[in-house]
């Protein structure tokens, strides 16, 4: 199913960053250069089918793919207007980096990407979390959007 988020009322994402700074880890926008990196990484930690998309996400100017790292380790990606515009996703976090806020900080800066790009709602695409989304930005089902743009999928 698909969710909707209404991004003219998000949580402040100042929370959320400043704890992950101070665990050493930054919330960014992914560079270009980056742009194979990072493709790799989702295509080797999630799936193709992410890396398709997140590539589609390089291509934006400027990038609509933000990073979570620590150090040079690359732990968790979010894209949005990859698939289709006005969506959020994809997102992960690797699995030895969740638990940590990490995913909840990619979320909040995409989204208010989108917010200050002019969008008063954003939809969350093909949801796999509904409650952490419901938790943290308020996001509410769309009614019959299953299958949704994903449907045919090859």
């Amino acid at each position: 199913m698909d969710m909707l988020v209404k991004l003219y009322d998000l949580p402040s994402s100042h929370e959320a960053l400043n704890r992950l700074a101070a665990a050493g880890v930054s919330v960014r926008r992914a560079l270009p250069p980056e742009k194979h990196k990072v493709l790799d990484w989702v295509r080797s930690t999630f799936s193709e089918a992410w890396a398709s998309e997140a590539d589609v996400a390089f291509a934006h100017q400027p990038v609509s793919c933000f990073l979570a790292i620590q150090g040079r380790s690359l732990l968790g990606f979010a894209c949005h207007d990859a698939t289709c515009r006005n969506f959020f996703g994809p997102t992960g976090v690797d699995a030895s980096a969740r638990g940590r806020g990490i995913g909840a900080g990619l979320l909040l800066a995409c989204l208010e990407d989108m917010r200050h790009q002019g969008f008063g709602y954003a939809i969350i695409g093909g949801v796999g979390p509904a409650d952490f989304y419901t938790k943290t930005v308020g996001a509410i089902p769309i009614e019959g959007s299953a299958p949704g743009i994903y449907r045919g999928l090859l």
